[in-house]
Parts: structure tokens; C-alpha cells; sequence
């Protein structure tokens, strides 16, 4: 780390990628370990919303008609594959993710490119590939927060939330990866994480130093 790549607390926002009811134990697009990291995302998100700072959600939406779906699901989906299709329950953002009470997806707007609401500094965003700066609002959207810093946290390491950390370098942001709040993460993710600069520490370190 150095003082370009440092986190700048204050500056800083936390990124949940694809933890949707689909993608928890038993689901339809069930993902390893997601179940797991539940409360460890759920302590993070408590902690920023008590210090009033920025959440984002980015999540999957499929169409029924596979029309928006990666090419190497979208077989899947064609023979009828229930995934995080919009609309459904099991499209829904995990619940210990989210303010009470509940929102619910709003399909049309997301797949327009819009951003929902969740809360008070609370947004959802949908996002079309693995990484969640592709055509999506998010970067437009931190800038006007005047975000320096990215923490992230979600769903399966070796597709979103890695591409998305490295698009997130690329646009030079700080970044974060609560490596306990990542299903799927791996030691060799964590060595070429840190040859880019990122910070990856677990929960509990990280919540220290913010209390620090």
C-alpha cells in the first residue's frame, strides 16, 4: 500500500455484488459460500449506514426471453432455467443486505439503466456482464459522491466481484476486498489483488480500522 493506493475511510463506499436469493444455499443459481458471508455483509452495510456512508447494491436481472443473458447461461435460461429472473423472488437481494424495511427490485427501471433507491445513501444498480462499471451508471454515480474509496464484498470472486475490482482499478479508484465477505475467494486472488494495489483484509480488521 502507499499514499496513492491507501483508503481513505471517509471517501468510501461498499459494494455488494450478485448476494440475490437465487444465488443462496438451495437456489436456483446457487453459489458456494454465499450463504455464509451473509452476516459478514450484513455487519458491513450496519456499519455504514450508522456513519451515513454510501451503499450499493449491483445485482443480475435476466429477462425471461434470455434476451440480456450471458452467452454461456443463456442456453440455460432458453430451456427454461429459473435465475435471477426479473421479477421473481429469487431475483430479490438477500434481506440481512437491507434496510427494513424490504424494497423490492424494480425490474423495468434497472434494466433501463436506472438507479432505485434503497435507503438514506442506499441505491440499486443492475449490472448486464461480470463486471459492474460495463454500461452501468455506477461510476458517474460515485463520482457525484465524490467516492475515493470502494470497499467490496459479494457474490463469487472469480467472475463479478474480481472483474469488477479490477475495473474499479482501472478508473483509479482505492479499493478494498473484505476477502471473509467474498464467496469464492482464493490465495492466489488475494497475491494479484495486492500486486494492484488493492487492500484485502477480513471483516472484523477492517471494521477496526474504521473504528480507528
Amino acid at each position: 500500500m502507499s499514499r496513492y493506493t491507501d483508503p481513505e475511510y471517509r471517501r468510501s463506499a461498499l459494494i455488494t455484488i450478485d448476494v440475490q436469493c437465487d444465488t443462496l444455499d438451495g437456489g436456483s443459481f446457487e453459489v458456494p459460500g454465499t450463504s455464509a458471508i451473509l452476516p459478514r455483509i450484513g455487519r458491513l452495510a450496519a456499519t455504514f449506514r450508522s456513519c451515513d456512508a454510501p451503499i450499493i447494491h449491483v445485482v443480475r436481472i435476466y429477462k425471461p426471453d434470455g434476451s440480456n443473458v450471458d452467452l454461456c447461461r443463456r442456453d440455460a435460461v432458453h430451456r427454461g432455467a429459473s435465475l435471477v429472473i426479473a421479477g421473481s423472488s429469487g431475483s430479490q437481494i438477500a434481506p440481512p443486505l437491507l434496510p427494513s424495511p424490504l424494497p423490492q427490485l424494480d425490474s423495468g427501471l434497472l434494466l433501463r439503466g436506472g438507479i432505485q433507491e434503497a435507503g438514506s445513501k442506499e441505491w440499486i444498480i443492475y449490472k448486464s456482464r461480470w463486471g459492474a462499471f460495463f454500461q452501468t451508471p455506477l461510476e458517474s454515480h460515485l463520482r457525484s459522491l465524490d467516492i475515493s474509496t470502494l470497499v467490496f464484498t459479494g457474490c463469487n470472486f472469480p467472475n463479478c466481484p474480481r472483474t469488477s475490482i479490477y475495473e474499479a482499478s482501472e478508473r483509479d479508484f482505492r479499493i478494498v476486498a473484505i476477502d471473509d465477505a467474498i464467496s469464492g475467494f482464493y490465495d492466489r486472488g488475494r497475491a494479484e489483488l495486492e500486486n494492484i494495489g488493492v487492500m484485502v483484509v477480513d471483516t472484523e480488521s477492517y471494521l477496526k480500522e474504521v473504528a480507528a
